[in-house]
């Protein structure tokens, strides 16, 4: 009791004025002050976010930095070269403090775009209906639950109506739960538990009150929590992270560990100088800073998707977005405006009725289930007086009857009043309500069906209406049966003006749409036309029920329209889209695309989504617009492209310049670099590529989907790495001839250090240069870098020039260059540039593929 309440136990045993008291609290709910003390003192979830010294930790866990550190103490006691190992820890340090901050700025961006789309829960709050974030719910708040939403705690419920609720999460049973709210014994299992909704859950249908009996690591879903690691499956990035990282671990030890065995066994130099050149060339082999690279620019990415109405919750799933190449969705607010209109309402006759007005209107006004834009547009579209008319009962709506039933007395009758799809309510009336008087419907069916098809051929979506007198003091689902049939609801939703030019604008982009929706075949190929999918391929609900998982992978793929579909069949459509290879992308904002927003590679909704479908998606739209998403693709693709420039840079001029340290060290009778010398080269290195996140990518490099290549990678390296180790090996040629003499007769120790100068500035300047190259497709020249990334570019070959002219210089192991050292230095990076140039160009054009 951490929060000052007494546990409430179990529950469901409990009757609900006995646990009110046990949980201190009343039907009118708590008042604010008593409810923001217990949140001060209720345990919470434990959070997976890493808090700030977690993070800056996480900077030093690599076993190599941790070997360093050891190989710096060493350099203070053993080796009695206390600035070796002073250099050593405080590069390593500002590597560690630079990558933390970056990590930290990101993680920082990411959570205030995602108050932008907080989840919220609605709870009496002193005495009245308030809306509350889902973690600012304790115990003792009593909350009102409607279909989509989110349950926000266990909770024990204390009235309900037709309450069916998602427990898929917690249960594994994947059919709706029915509620009530009898008492139950106290060892009814979990499933069993019919009067109790629990946190991880979701409302399908019905509407609710209930008290918050546990929150937090005190519901069952924190109890499972608390034992089990939860973890997300591995996205294409993660993977191609990973399989690179494994890449990189084989290259690191098969070249450090035989520089390292041939230095110590063949050439007898001491083993701890060794270990801690080893090691640093190690840490320069290594994109170290590749997690915090990776987070800027995916937090670069996603703040800037920001700004063009795109929330990103999980930042990996931006890759996903990028490479996306089937996006499937439903017309309504994607094709068309998205803002339902009540075109018209028409006896069964066809003729305009006001009678059919007034009665839907009657359904729609007392309804009280979750607001939707059907009964909006009935209630908008003309106010009738309602005036000893009163509501008695209701049957909410559910996504299997597709109906909704109201019934309300007037002038003493009491009516039932159901509207909804037309072959749902139409499959519950047994007669017509006509101008000649009552009819067998049996026999208008055909000039329903007439009817239908000429309202439906022009876009418009139309309901049915039926009416039955009914005097029983409660109605149930059963009472739906032997109606009258009355009428007809049509309603509008225009297309939008710029749709056909946002389709067009996907399919540029190399994405194509798939409408997924469940009105008939004539209403969507209407819409569909209209918006420039001519001759579009329909498969229908009916169709994928007949059809084989073999044959619905074969004919999704085909198909531009999914008509009838009924809400199971959307994650059957999904998956089979997915294993024809294609990156698949869902947009829904229904409680019904849940499991289909988590079946796709990339699950896309809307802020104004009910919360089951928010709290499902990875991707968030401010705006429901197709637009908006064609700018979240692009940008997405933009991230993805600055993320693989730094991984270009590490494996081509790290796997290199790295390579050809080894290998000079082979055959040198000194090392080419000291380890604090290497340690620099890398740390410098790192500010440019910091700046990666900002820069700027070429149109063509977002034209069209792109996915981690494992494969790719490898090419690059190995035809990048060994061109670059070329015009080092030409740099040991030039600084071993142009200074002989030196080498020869006057001071082998200060040729030693020259040469260690000018292959510093040499590697330094070179990697900067493949830096420019590699960051583009174009020739460099072509392509204009972002200001940020130039001006890093050119601050940090200033600061290589002038190091050896500072009083740093003698504490690094550098000496003052002569100018011909520095014309040498600047003579390679500008034939390694034009080298690397047709290294690219040939790449592009042999290998690439």
């Amino acid at each position: 009791m951490a929060d000052g309440v007494t546990g409430a136990g179990a529950f469901w045993a409990t009757e609900s004025e006995r646990l009110l008291e046990q949980l201190k609290t009343t039907p009118q709910g708590l008042s604010s002050a008593e409810a923001a003390r217990r949140l001060a003192m209720a345990p919470r979830l434990t959070s997976h976010k890493h808090s700030a010294l977690e993070l800056l930790i996480d900077q030093f866990k690599s076993p190599i930095i941790i070997l360093l550190f050891i190989s710096a103490v060493l350099s203070f006691t053993l080796l009695d070269d206390a600035t070796n190992g002073f250099i050593i820890m405080i590069i390593l340090i500002l590597s560690g403090l630079l990558g933390f901050y970056q990590e930290m700025s990101a993680a920082n961006a990411v959570a205030k775009l995602l108050g932008m789309i907080e989840t919220k829960a609605t709870a009496i709050r002193d005495g009245k209906e308030a809306e509350v974030s889902l973690n600012d719910i304790v115990k003792g708040d009593i909350v009102s639950l409607r279909a989509g939403d989110l349950i926000p705690g266990d909770c024990r419920l204390l009235t309900a109506r037709d309450v069916f609720v998602n427990e898929a999460a917690l249960t594994g049973e994947s059919f709706p739960a029915e509620k009530s709210i009898s008492v139950l014994p106290e060892n009814v299992a979990l499933s069993q538990r019919t009067n109790t909704a629990h946190l991880g859950t979701h409302v399908i249908s019905g509407f609710a009150t209930a008290v918050v009996a546990a929150t937090g690591p005190d519901t069952e879903f924190g109890k499972i929590s608390a034992r089990l690691e939860h973890k997300a499956p591995e996205t294409g990035f993660e993977r191609g992270i990973r399989q690179f990282g494994q890449l990189l671990i084989k290259v690191v030890i098969v070249i450090t560990v035989l520089a390292f065995a041939v230095k110590v066994g063949l050439q007898d130099k001491p083993v701890v100088e060794q270990l801690t050149l080893a090691l640093a060339l190690a840490v320069g082999m290594t994109p170290q800073l590749l997690p915090a690279i990776t987070s800027v620019v995916l937090a670069a990415g996603a703040k800037s998707m920001s700004k063009h109405q795109v929330i990103i919750k999980q930042l990996l799933s931006i890759e996903n977005l990028g490479s996306m190449t089937i996006l499937c969705s439903d017309k309504t607010g994607t094709l068309t405006e998205g803002v339902i209109q009540l075109h018209d309402t028409l006896d069964v006759g066809g003729t305009a009725s006001e009678r059919v007005h007034r009665l839907a209107y009657l359904n729609a006004f007392f309804q009280s289930g979750f607001e939707n834009p059907i009964d909006r547009s009935l209630c908008d579209s003309k106010k009738f007086d309602t005036t000893g008319v009163t509501k008695l009962d209701e049957i909410p709506y559910d996504f299997i009857r597709k109906r909704l039933s109201v019934r309300v007395q007037q002038n003493g009758e009491k009516l039932l009043i159901t509207k909804g799809a037309l072959a749902n309510v139409l499959e519950c009336c047994t007669r017509a309500e006509t101008t000649g008087g009552l009819r067998d419907l049996d026999s208008l069916r055909e000039d329903i069906d007439r009817q239908l098809k000429e309202i439906s051929v022009h876009g418009l979506r139309v309901l049915g209406l039926a009416v039955r007198t009914i005097v029983t003091p409660h109605v149930t689902k059963a009472d739906e049966h032997d109606m009258t049939f009355v009428g007809f609801l049509v309603f509008a939703d225009p297309p939008k003006a710029d749709a056909k030019q946002t389709i067009a604008e996907l399919r540029d982009l190399g994405v194509s749409l798939k409408v997924i929706t469940g009105d008939n075949r004539a209403v969507a190929a209407s819409i569909s036309q209209r918006v420039g999918i001519t001759s579009p391929t329909i498969v229908t609900g009916t169709d994928l029920r007949n059809m084989s998982d073999q044959a619905v992978t074969q004919r999704a793929l085909e198909a531009d329209i999914f008509a009838e579909i009924e809400p199971n069949q959307k994650e059957r459509i999904i998956l089979a889209l997915k294993r024809t290879g294609q990156v698949v992308g869902y947009l829904g904002d229904g409680i019904n695309d849940a499991s289909a927003l988590h079946a796709a590679d990339v699950g896309i909704s809307v802020a104004s989504a009910v919360d089951v479908a928010r709290e499902a998606a990875q991707v968030v739209l401010l705006k429901h617009d197709l637009s908006v998403l064609v700018q979240g693709v692009r940008e997405g693709r933009r991230t993805f492209s600055n993320t693989l420039k730094y991984v270009f840079f590490a494996i081509a001029a790290n796997f290199g310049y790295m390579f050809s340290l080894a290998v000079a060290g082979l055959f040198l009778p000194f090392d080419p670099l000291l380890a604090h010398q290497i340690l620099l080269v890398n740390l410098l290195a790192d500010f440019p590529a910091m700046a990666l996140a900002t820069d700027s990518v070429d149109p063509e490099q977002i034209q069209r989907p792109r996915r981690w290549d494992t494969g790719f990678i490898t090419r690059f390296m190995m035809s990048f790495g060994f061109a670059s180790s070329m015009f080092d090996f030409m740099t040991f040629g030039a600084m071993w001839y142009a200074f002989s003499a030196l080498r020869t007769t006057e001071s082998p120790e200060a040729f030693e250090m020259l040469f260690q100068t000018g292959w510093f500035v040499e590697s330094t300047l070179t990697g900067l240069m493949i830096l420019m190259v590699i960051r583009t497709q174009r020739p460099f020249f072509l392509s204009r870098p972002g200001r940020l990334f130039l001006f890093a570019e050119i601050s940090i070959a200033l600061v290589t020039v002038l190091i050896p002219f500072t009083p740093l210089a003698d504490k690094l192991g550098f000496v003052t260059p002569p100018a011909m050292l520095l014309v040498i230095a600047l003579g390679i990076t500008v034939l390694y540039g034009i080298g690397m140039e047709v290294v690219k160009r040939l790449f592009y054009r042999y290998l690439a593929s």
